[in-house]
């Protein structure tokens, strides 16, 4: 029997030419895999079509957005997952699930090689392989762009050469990454770290700068996770894409940052996340008023640590599957309603009510009917400095 390869495939240059590439290095067949998380572009019909044209053996295509929404953004959103405090994981949240698919597809096709075209100075090929080796152990991995010489003039050749159906003339100068939680764009002139972004590197949001009215719109939860927008129940991939959409068109999300890359160099990224930007807003200040104080704190750095553990490529780590289980037991009480004012760029809360708030008007209050009593502070402030103080008497006598 024939060995198969079963490729990632996005029907793209690099990709598109992988088939013709793996299957002459190897002698196998090529299964194109292509994952639809809601990158929009082309439907899954024409990239099939293109797969096989490419001398795919056979190409899979696979509707995966509700499955990304629900599984993937959720608890990214749960876990207010910003990397470096800014960057909300949109490429690093789609490939276990991608990887999840082309372990699936192995197994079916009987396939002892997966394939993908990552090089090797991002991230994507730790997340790919790292993902493979714990989901699919027994196939072996093959990544032509970073370890069979198969750059970007040899692909391009490559394609001319075979008649491939690829256009190659209209090369973006931008390498650029999207799916339903974002858009990533990097290379080009955004290689210059004090070169602005220009206008054509944005894709999902507007000018922020230009006038236009505010919107308002409220954000109801239910143990952390989003159920409706003004009312209106509906699905994680329903709120996200209407979000993306309503907050984009006021500028939100917009993130330009100098990154660490886990490979160990800088590199700068431009991210557009409208929707996660706005979530996260409304679902971190919702926390504020339901969660209580040394939970709040704790799970701020387990937060810290779930983020990492994703962009690092460990999704399917013993430590991020046992933070999920805090993060939803964190969350059973985070549920109630946020407003959020979208305008000029910012997703700005404007009110947040709860049946679950640990807010008491009587106990903030500083008006008539403030039921704190201010008496009990007093010793309440002696005694929790008393350890400093203590210190700082002994520091003192040392010191003379």
């Amino acid at each position: 029997m024939t060995e198969r390869i079963v490729l990632a495939y996005s029907g793209g240059l690099d990709t598109s030419v992988a088939i013709g590439w793996l299957a002459e290095q190897t002698g196998a067949d090529v299964i194109a895999l292509a994952v639809d998380v809601g990158q929009g572009g082309e439907d899954l019909a024409a990239i099939r079509e293109r797969a096989m044209a490419c001398g795919a053996a056979d190409a899979v295509v696979a509707d995966v957005r509700e499955e990304f929404a629900s599984e993937y953004c959720m608890p990214a959103l749960r876990a207010n997952a910003l990397y470096m405090n800014r960057y909300p994981l949109v490429s690093a949240l789609s490939r276990p699930l991608i990887v999840k698919h082309l372990a699936r597809v192995a197994r079916e096709y009987g396939a002892g090689m997966v394939s993908h075209g990552c090089t090797g100075k991002g991230n994507d090929q730790v997340r790919f392989e790292v993902g493979l080796a714990c989901l699919a152990p027994e196939v072996t991995v093959l990544a032509p762009v970073r370890d069979s010489g198969m750059t970007r003039d040899k692909a391009i050749a490559f394609a001319a050469e075979r008649g491939l159906p690829i256009n190659v003339t209209s090369r973006s100068p931008y390498s650029i990454d999207q799916n339903l939680w974002g858009r990533s764009c990097e290379t080009g002139h955004l290689e210059d770290i004090w070169e602005a972004p220009h206008d054509d590197v944005w894709a999902y949001t507007s000018d922020p700068a230009e006038p236009r009215p505010a919107d308002e719109v409220v954000i109801s939860f239910t143990d952390g996770i989003p159920v409706a927008v003004d009312g209106r129940p509906l699905s994680p991939l329903q709120i996200i894409t209407e979000l993306n959409a309503l907050a984009g068109a006021h500028g939100v999300g917009r993130i330009d940052m100098v990154e660490d890359r886990l490979v160990g160099i800088k590199s700068r990224e431009i991210y557009e996340a409208p929707g996660a930007i706005a979530l996260i807003a409304a679902h971190s200040e919702l926390e504020s008023v339901c969660m209580e104080l040394d939970l709040a704190r704790f799970k701020r750095q387990a937060e810290q640590r779930w983020t990492e553990l994703v962009y690092d490529g460990l999704w399917f780590s013993p430590l991020r599957q046992s933070l999920e289980v805090f993060m939803a037991t964190a969350s059973q009480y985070v549920t109630g309603d946020v407003r959020v004012r979208l305008h000029g760029g910012q997703a700005v809360v404007t009110g947040r009510r709860s049946p679950a708030a640990l807010y008491n008007y009587e106990l903030a209050t500083y008006d008539t009917g403030d039921t704190f009593d201010q008496q009990l502070s007093k010793g309440f402030v002696e005694l929790w400095g008393l350890p400093s103080k203590i210190a700082a008497d002994r520091d003192r006598k040392l010191a003379g």
